[in-house]
């Protein structure tokens, strides 16, 4: 059985790899065929030369897609088989333009008979084949423009880790466990101020008894985060105390954390959530924002780390 077949669309990349290592053998010898001197990989800077004058490699770049980097190595091998030349802008010596020298012209009417009898022979091999791979290929293409192939699997893993997650309601002896995630948190990042030792060292007083809640995270029955809905009037609760064990950052956890809380909210009958936190915290500002929250001016907070604060309206 072919490895491919067996393995299955985890293989995708590799596939293509071998598709396109296929392709370019035949590509050689197809150059060869036409008496065109150019290496395959070659092609596409060498088309937009053959349709310009001159042309920055960032301009290059940008029109195939390709990195500063890459187009910068093709230019020099180019050069090195005196088919480019490179010379400063005229008005601007910091951009070095790139065309093509004779020799490298006198290659632009082979190959122009060759693309024509290329794209002949590719339309006949897509007419033999049952899908349309060229049009594929570009939808392909345009959908990880909007998502990368990379954070489509880091979801997928995210999802999956998430199963293992269960959020459970906090009771006395999680209270240790309620501390050190906070402490270490916070210590990760600021000082640890007083406000912050009334609410984790008593946090009966300071939540539970007033109307609050607290959330703990399991994660394979691990305790890996947790976090607070604090009581500040009969419409406003402040989500507070969210912190996750450095370990199982990525997963997913504090949304699901910061989600149970607003659905606490609710339950209680709260008009709005409130919250504060610090814009260093690139991250959790981007958790609290995809749950919704914006950003507000509230009263002055007891926390000297709090420079944003921001809302949830339930109603």
């Amino acid at each position: 059985m072919d490895f491919y077949s067996q393995i299955g669309k985890v293989a995708l990349g590799s596939r293509l790899r071998r598709l396109s290592d296929r392709l370019t053998e035949d590509a050689t010898k197809i150059y060869t065929l036409y008496n065109v001197a150019l290496d395959p990989k070659w092609f596409p800077v060498f088309y937009v030369l053959s349709q310009k004058e001159s042309a920055a490699i960032t301009e290059i770049a940008q029109i195939i897609g390709h990195s500063h980097a890459s187009v910068s190595q093709i230019v020099k091998e180019m050069g090195k088989r005196g088919l480019t030349t490179t010379e400063k802008h005229s008005q601007d010596a910091r951009i070095n333009l790139v065309k093509l020298t004779e020799a490298g012209r006198q290659l632009i009417p082979r190959l122009d008979q060759q693309c024509a009898d290329v794209d002949q022979a590719v339309a006949g091999l897509l007419s033999d084949a049952q899908n349309d791979l060229y049009n594929a290929i570009a939808e392909v293409e345009f959908l990880l423009t909007s998502k990368s192939f990379f954070d489509r699997v880091q979801a997928v893993r995210k999802a999956r880790e998430q199963q293992a997650v269960e959020i459970i309601d906090y009771s006395p002896e999680f209270h240790d466990d309620f501390k050190h995630l906070n402490y270490e948190w916070i210590a990760e990042h600021f000082d640890v101020e007083d406000a912050d030792r009334q609410y984790l060292e008593h946090p009966d007083k300071k939540i539970l008894k007033p109307g609050g809640h607290i959330f703990m995270a399991l994660y394979n029955t691990e305790v890996v985060g947790t976090c607070a809905l604090a009581k500040m009037d009969d419409t406003t609760y402040e989500l507070a105390k969210m912190a996750v064990k450095k370990s199982a950052r990525g997963k997913g956890i504090g949304q699901l954390l910061g989600q149970a809380a607003i659905n606490k909210a609710r339950e209680l009958g709260a008009e709005r959530v409130y919250l504060e936190s610090n814009t260093g915290l690139a991250p959790a500002i981007n958790l609290y924002q995809k749950l919704g929250f914006q950003k507000v001016v509230g009263k002055p907070s007891p926390y000297e780390r709090c420079n944003i604060q921001m809302e949830l309206k339930l109603v």
